[in-house]
């Protein structure tokens, strides 16, 4: 089975954008002597899903900054927005998060990157995050959009691992889920 694995930055108070999207708030300069481990997550996995959302501020960046493949999750969108330079590493789908995991154990994918405030909420709700990497900026935004909303419960998880970046002020924590058998 493929299994999903976040990796994401939060305000302080738990926003991972303002309300119209912006990222402004996060560090734009790397801190000499902080790896946060970025790379090495990425070449972790065999590609991403995002949502449509994500995908949409991704594409405002410039040049595409993603070489593993993306899945962008949306029932609106279809294949004909993907441009000519992104067509072989970005596809739409329509699926379920489960359906699509699904999909891609079929072709192969072992672990994906999840991103985005409501694909992440989506998947996490089916039981289908592994773990998660929530690298908290200090900052307090007030308001935006948050990593977590509404739960049909408790979810459980599990610190794996915690990181304190005195330079930049960052902490890094990583979490299991520990999801009950149902």
């Amino acid at each position: 089975m493929t299994t999903g694995h976040v990796f994401i930055a939060t305000s302080l108070d738990g926003f991972i954008a303002r309300k119209d999207h912006a990222l402004d708030w996060l560090p734009q300069e790397k801190t000499e002597g902080e790896d946060l481990g970025y790379e090495t997550f990425i070449s972790s996995v065999d590609g991403l899903i995002m949502g449509r959302g994500t995908f949409e501020k991704v594409l405002t960046f410039g040049d595409w900054p993603y070489k593993k493949p993306v899945i962008v999750l949306s029932q609106t969108l279809t294949q004909d927005v993907i441009s000519d330079e992104l067509e072989g590493k970005v596809r739409i789908s329509q699926l379920s998060p489960r359906e699509i995991m699904k999909t891609l154990a079929e072709e192969g994918w072992k672990r994906v990157y999840v991103d985005g405030g409501q694909i992440v909420q989506s998947f996490l709700k089916q039981g289908l995050i592994e773990d998660m990497v929530i690298t908290l900026i200090p900052i307090l935004i007030g308001e935006g959009i948050r990593l977590f909303g509404k739960t049909d419960g408790d979810v459980n998880l599990k610190l794996v691992a915690s990181q304190a970046f005195p330079s930049s002020g960052m902490v890094q924590n990583q979490y299991k889920f520990l999801y009950s058998k149902q």
